[in-house]
């Protein structure tokens, strides 16, 4: 299972950015994927989750900002995150990961699915900076 990521940069506060995930040996679109963040000397953060069946989870600091999706064309086995209205507080290093088998996606909580912990996910892509000032 191989994930590359792209897209990361550098932004000014309040603009957008589109970071994309390619999966390859991986049945990505029968799975969750999720975005996970991870800024200096804080732990790494699920961000945003679609399961199979294209059902979305997004944490708190996120919602309404963030909008994850998977390609429409299920050849390309790709998931995006549009990211819009990003703070400077939005600043890490972000991650595309995969379930693994018989993993959680996401729970509730409070009301609103969150994306499940990092435990829960066994690959993982590179990683890919984004810098918002």
């Amino acid at each position: 299972v191989q994930l590359v990521e792209s897209g990361g940069g550098s932004v000014q506060a309040g603009g957008s950015l589109r970071l994309s995930c390619a999966a390859s040996g991986y049945t990505y679109n029968r799975n969750c994927m999720a975005w996970f963040r991870q800024a200096p000397g804080k732990e790494r953060e699920g961000i945003a989750a679609i399961d199979s069946d294209g059902m979305t989870s997004y944490a708190d600091s996120v919602t309404g900002r963030f909008t994850i999706s998977r390609d429409s064309d299920s050849a390309k086995n790709t998931v995006y995150r549009q990211t819009n209205s990003l703070k400077p507080e939005d600043t890490a290093t972000y991650y595309c990961a995969a379930v693994r088998s018989g993993g959680r996606c996401s729970y509730l909580s409070g009301g609103s699915w969150r994306p499940a912990s990092a435990n829960e996910y066994a690959y993982w892509a590179q990683g890919t900076q984004v810098t918002v000032s």
